[in-house]
C-alpha cells in the first residue's frame, strides 16, 4: 500500500511540473489615468526563460487572456546575439491590468510596422519609418553637395504601409502620390529635433553621420546607431553616437546620445526645431521640457507638426528667426535621452494644434508613468 501511495503522489506532481514549464503569465499594469493605446512593451527575456525555460523561439504565441487572440510580438536583440527582450504591442486601459499568456503555438505573421535602412543610392541617406511617420538623416556623401543639410528630415505619410523603398525607387518623393511626400525643409538647422553642442552661445553643428549600424529592424521596434566623427565644438573636440528607436504606433522617436569630449564639466547642448517665416503655433513648457510646433500650412501639402520632449532639466527655451531650441547639459560619455518626432494633418489622426500639444503632453505622462510588467 505504501508503494501505491508513493506512485500516485509522483504521478500527481509530474504533470504540474510539466505545465509550469509550458507557459508563462504576464501582467501589464497601467497605473496612470490615461489609456495606453498601441503601446510597445518590453518584457525581459531572462524573466520569460525563468518561468518558461523550455520555450521554443520559433514556436510560441502571446495570447490576450480575455479575448484569447494572438498579440503581435518581436524578439528584441539590441545588437546582441542573444535575445534581450520580448516586445508586445497592446492596449491597456487607464488604471487597469492586462493579462497575457506566453505558450506553445504557431505565431501569426505580424505586419511590419517599423523599418530602417541605409540608402547608398541617395548620397548615404539613412531613412526610417513606422506606421505613422518617416524620417531621414543625411550621410557623408551629401556633405560635398550644395543641398547639404544638418538636422533630421520628416517624410509625412498617410498610410500604415512601409513606403521608404517605394519612394526611393520612384525617385519622386517631393510629390504626393497618395501616401504622402517629403516637403519638409531642413537646411542648416537642427530640423525636426536634432541635438548639437551649444558652446559660447552658438550651435556647434557636427558633420553628417559617418557610420551606421542597425540593432533591430521591426516589426514593432526598429533601433539603429549613427556615429559622427570628431569635430571642433567651440574649442572642445567632440564625437558622438546617436542611438535612435522608433516604435510602431508612435509619432516620436526615442534618441539616446553619447557625447565624448575632453572636459570634466558638463557640456551645454540644445535640441532644435526649424521655424518657418510664416505664422505657426508654438507651445513651450520649460518645466516639463516639451517643445511643440504646429507649422504654418504649406498650400496643398497641408501642415506638419513637430515636437520634442527632453528628459533632463531644461535651463531655458528660446525662439529666434530660424529655430526653436531647448537648452540642457550632457556629461562626457554619459547617455542623454530625449524624444522627438512629427505628425501630418492630412494623415487624419492629428488635425490641429491642440490635438498635437495634447499628444505631446500625454506622451510625456507616459514617459513618467511607464507600464509595470510582472511575470509568473
Amino acid at each position: 500500500m505504501k508503494f501505491i501511495k508513493l506512485f500516485f503522489g509522483i504521478a500527481f506532481i509530474f504533470p504540474l511540473a510539466l505545465l509550469a514549464q509550458s507557459r508563462a503569465s504576464v501582467n501589464i499594469q497601467n497605473n496612470a489615468t490615461l489609456d495606453r493605446k498601441e503601446a510597445v512593451v518590453a518584457i525581459k527575456w531572462n524573466a520569460v526563460l525563468s518561468k518558461y525555460p523550455q520555450i521554443d523561439t520559433a514556436n510560441f504565441v502571446v495570447i490576450n487572456s480575455v479575448t484569447k487572440k494572438q498579440v503581435p510580438y518581436q524578439l528584441e536583440h539590441i545588437g546582441q546575439k542573444a535575445v534581450q527582450n520580448l516586445l508586445v504591442q497592446v492596449d491597456v486601459k487607464a488604471t487597469s491590468t492586462l493579462s497575457l499568456s506566453i505558450q506553445k503555438g504557431k505565431p501569426e505573421t505580424f505586419v511590419t510596422k517599423t523599418y530602417a535602412r541605409y540608402v547608398p543610392e541617395r548620397k548615404d541617406d539613412f531613412a526610417w519609418e513606422n506606421d505613422k511617420i518617416a524620417f531621414r538623416a543625411y550621410g557623408k556623401a551629401l556633405e560635398k553637395e550644395k543641398d547639404n543639410a544638418y538636422g533630421f528630415d520628416v517624410w509625412v505619410k498617410r498610410t500604415d504601409r512601409m513606403i521608404l523603398n517605394e519612394r526611393y525607387k520612384l525617385a519622386d518623393y517631393h510629390t504626393d502620390h497618395g501616401d504622402g511626400l517629403d516637403y519638409y525643409h531642413v537646411g542648416f538647422t537642427l530640423g525636426a529635433g536634432n541635438m548639437a553642442p551649444f558652446v559660447k552661445d552658438t550651435i556647434r553643428y557636427s558633420g553628417n553621420y559617418q557610420q551606421w549600424k542597425i540593432l533591430d529592424n521591426g516589426p514593432l521596434r526598429t533601433t539603429f546607431q549613427l556615429s559622427f566623427d570628431s569635430w571642433n565644438a567651440g574649442e572642445i573636440k567632440v564625437s558622438a553616437t546617436k542611438t535612435i528607436s522608433i516604435d510602431a504606433g508612435s509619432q516620436l522617436n526615442r534618441i539616446e546620445n553619447v557625447y565624448t569630449f575632453e572636459d570634466t564639466k558638463p557640456m551645454p547642448v540644445v535640441v532644435g526645431i526649424i521655424r518657418r517665416p510664416e505664422t505657426g503655433v508654438l507651445s513651450l513648457n520649460e518645466q516639463q521640457g516639451i517643445m511643440g510646433y504646429w507649422e504654418p500650412t504649406l498650400g496643398n501639402n497641408g501642415t506638419t507638426a513637430v515636437g520634442s520632449i527632453l528628459t533632463t532639466p531644461v535651463t531655458n527655451m528660446s525662439v529666434d528667426a530660424t529655430q526653436i531650441i531647448a537648452k540642457t547639459t550632457v556629461e562626457n560619455n554619459k547617455p542623454i535621452v530625449y524624444y522627438t518626432g512629427a505628425a501630418w494633418d492630412k494623415a487624419g489622426k492629428i488635425t490641429n494644434s491642440k490635438q498635437w500639444f495634447d499628444y505631446l503632453n500625454n506622451f510625456n505622462q507616459q514617459i513618467k508613468n511607464p507600464l509595470v510588467v510582472s511575470i509568473k
